[in-house]
């Protein structure tokens, strides 16, 4: 009696009893499967919601965890770009962001066109 030959790779069947993949059949039957789930657009809609034509120009960010320093960052589309750290920095920085929306020169641009 003589063993069967083994393939190279132990553990692993024969290539010839391989079967290559088929798609599933499509569960609604109409030979087509499903791309897109229902209720998912397909294109990109425009947004629906109207604004008043307002948008930002200024951010100011304000960091003050528990036991830590506070921090704050002033940022406006002018080109300003300030940052300070500890409770009395922070503080002038947030008044003078407050501030500085009277002075940028966007708003007052925008101010002078709505008038």
């Amino acid at each position: 009696m003589s063993t069967p030959p083994r393939s190279p790779l132990e553990g692993h069947p024969p290539t010839a009893r391989l079967r290559l993949a088929e798609p599933a059949p499509a569960v609604s039957g109409r030979g087509a499967p499903k791309v897109v789930a229902e209720g998912v657009p397909t294109a990109v809609r425009p947004d629906q919601q109207t604004g008043d034509g307002r948008y930002p120009i200024a951010w100011l960010t304000i960091t003050a965890p528990r036991g830590a320093t506070p921090t704050a960052t002033s940022i406006c589309q002018c080109g300003r770009n300030l940052f300070a750290a500890g409770h009395h920095k922070a503080l002038a920085l947030i008044a003078d962001h407050t501030d500085h929306k009277t002075r940028c020169p966007l708003r007052a641009d925008l101010e002078g066109a709505a008038a």
